[in-house]
């Protein structure tokens, strides 16, 4: 059977959308894509579910945003998983967030290892509990050899708080004499940041109709395209990430010129 109906390979699909991944794969495909992924609560609360309900169908959908983006030849996927303000939710929606890691990377990590996907994450750790750092780091480790797509969790993250620690550190190496003040520019501060090793985001994508950064990546995101979508995150279809990437290979990017 070809492939062995392989789960990272497109079978049975539509041929509409075979065709679209092949055009898309002949042009520029965006190397970074960052997703904030929001409507969660939304589409569960339209089928009088808990809101627990949407994070976990919207499980469903990074898993299979991942493979897309992969077979695509992406070279990083962002996913905005929790925000530092997201603390401020009721308490078993936390909880059941921070459970979520092990879920996802419990099923998950044995096909991200074969199709040679490398797990990141950036935020800070300090209050995540044991339980959802021991799962992320696992899946790190496991992936750490590997070489293509890099699937980035942004947990626990605020860009704010990135850009200040940033800031904090630089003063202190200015005071101990590791950098010279006069040598601070766009991309020395850059590599401060949790994203150092990562190349600033092509195309963001927001789902649920929201228009609006929520704290993320504010400076990393100075140039890139903008997608927005009504769809909610938990419907959102191969061919939603498709048409994304297509309108962004139809943008012309100027990074301020003519």
């Amino acid at each position: 059977m070809l492939n062995k109906l392989n789960p990272w390979k497109s079978q049975n699909q539509p041929s509409s959308l075979r065709d679209r991944k092949i055009q898309i794969k002949s042009q520029e495909v965006p190397s970074h894509i960052a997703i904030i992924m929001d409507g969660n609560g939304r589409w569960a609360k339209k089928r009088s579910l808990p809101r627990v309900a949407g994070h976990h169908e919207g499980m469903k959908v990074v898993r299979k945003i991942t493979r897309l983006a992969n077979e695509l030849g992406v070279r990083t996927l962002t996913l905005y998983a929790f925000s530092t303000e997201n603390w401020k939710r009721p308490k078993m929606e936390v909880d059941f967030l921070m459970k979520l890691p092990e879920e996802f990377l419990g099923s998950f990590l044995p096909e991200l290892v074969e199709e040679n996907v490398r797990v990141t994450m950036m935020g800070n750790t300090e209050q995540l509990p044991a339980h959802t750092l021991n799962a992320v780091k696992k899946a790190m480790d496991d992936t750490k050899e590997n070489t293509g797509l890099v699937l980035n969790f942004a947990l626990n993250y605020g860009s704010r708080v990135e850009i200040l620690q940033a800031v904090k550190q630089v003063l202190n190496d200015c005071e101990n004499g590791t950098l010279d003040k006069e040598n601070l520019n766009e991309e020395v501060f850059s590599s401060y940041l949790m994203t150092s090793e990562l190349e600033d985001p092509d195309l963001l994508i927001r789902t649920s109709g929201e228009i609006r950064l929520s704290n993320f990546m504010l400076w990393q995101l100075a140039y890139t395209e903008f997608f927005f979508t009504e769809v909610l995150w938990p419907d959102f279809s191969e061919e939603h990430f498709v048409e994304a990437v297509e309108v962004f290979q139809g943008r012309q990017r100027r990074f301020g010129g003519v």
